[in-house]
């Protein structure tokens, strides 16, 4: 029986020293708004990778943002990831983050997709990308009438159009970036286009806005591109006849490019763990965390040159993007929430 004894006795303690190191391991604090069940993989990968233990806080953006505020100096956040241009250049601009000086990803993510770099560093990253596209009823429309984002304010998509919110971050973003390219004014007179051509009242989600287009509710959509993406991939036999009802379209292709807008992350103003911090900031730009962005929730990478074997991505194809920074689609979310305003956009 001695043996036996001791053979316990030996499982027992290295169970209790595999608990302390596990105890005494590195910790990160993130704050995320990113709610895919994907993302699960890239939390275990980085802790594989460099022993460092994830602890996360998930809410929305507006949730994290209003978090942060209220726990000031105090806050145990190390990495801050948001879902939204807008709504990182709010929180660079409420000094919610720290500069980061990184080689690598300066080297990896193009300067249009991260915030200026002062001299200290960027405030914050653009790790993935998501398109802005069109959907339109292809029994009812013509790609012609819908190759642009100004056509959408045209008189021949009189009572086609569905959208979610204009308040929305994702049409805050993409009227913020239409803003830079027509100006304010004539921003001003597409956005009451928009109102004037709509289908029925904003509501639901970009998902919501597809289907609708699909039953026939209307029958022009915007949606974010990784929504689109889902359906695609999905083995539902409603999912399939949606996605047969609908044609897309990257709009805008012959002059300024589609728009883009990201989902990024951050090093908190208040970190504990600024060196962690970085450490996963940069794993986020790896080629493995880069291709899991594509593969497990459908967006691009923002690393330029990679190819996920994504098969709904392969399929929407190439196109051309707008180059103009993102932190300026920021700039003008105020200016376009006074627009929308005015011109009575839900």
């Amino acid at each position: 029986m001695k043996p036996i004894r001791h053979g316990v006795a030996t499982l027992a303690l290295l169970v209790s020293a595999a608990a302390h190191a596990q105890a005494n391991a590195p910790v990160l604090n993130i704050y995320s708004a990113r709610h895919y069940q994907t993302d699960e993989a890239l939390y275990q990968n980085f802790t594989r990778a460099t022993g460092v233990r994830v602890k996360r806080v998930d809410a929305d953006d507006a949730g994290i943002l209003a978090r942060l505020r209220a726990e000031g100096s105090a806050s145990p956040a190390d990495v801050i990831l948001l879902v939204d241009a807008a709504r990182l250049w709010r929180a660079e601009v409420d000094g919610l983050f720290q500069p980061l000086k990184s080689p690598v990803l300066e080297r990896r993510i193009p300067a249009q997709l991260r915030s200026k770099d002062d001299g200290a560093g960027s405030q914050w990253f653009g790790f993935s990308t998501r398109a802005r596209v069109v959907v339109y009823d292809k029994a009812k429309v013509s790609p012609a009438d819908v190759d642009s984002y100004e056509k959408l304010a045209d008189p021949v998509n009189k009572g086609r159009l569905c959208t979610r919110s204009g308040s929305h971050p994702y049409n805050l973003s993409l009227f913020g970036a239409v803003t830079e390219h027509l100006g304010p004014q004539r921003a001003e007179a597409w956005l009451q286009g928009l109102v004037s051509n709509m289908a029925r009242p904003p509501k639901g989600g970009d998902t919501d806005q597809i289907r609708a287009v699909a039953s026939g509710e209307c029958a022009v959509a915007v949606t974010n591109s990784y929504y689109l993406a889902r359906l695609m991939r999905s083995e539902a036999p409603a999912d399939r006849h949606v996605v047969e009802r609908i044609g897309v379209m990257f709009p805008n292709q012959a002059t300024w490019g589609t728009h883009i807008n990201i989902a990024g992350g951050a090093i908190a103003r208040h970190a504990k763990n600024v060196s962690a911090a970085k450490q996963f900031l940069e794993y986020l730009a790896s080629d493995e965390a880069q291709g899991h962005f594509a593969n497990g929730n459908n967006e691009w990478p923002a690393v330029t040159g990679l190819a996920p074997p994504n098969p709904a991505l392969q399929k929407l194809g190439p196109f051309k993007s707008e180059t103009i920074p993102v932190s300026v689609i920021g700039m003008n979310q105020v200016k376009v929430q006074q627009m929308l305003d005015r011109v009575g956009y839900r």
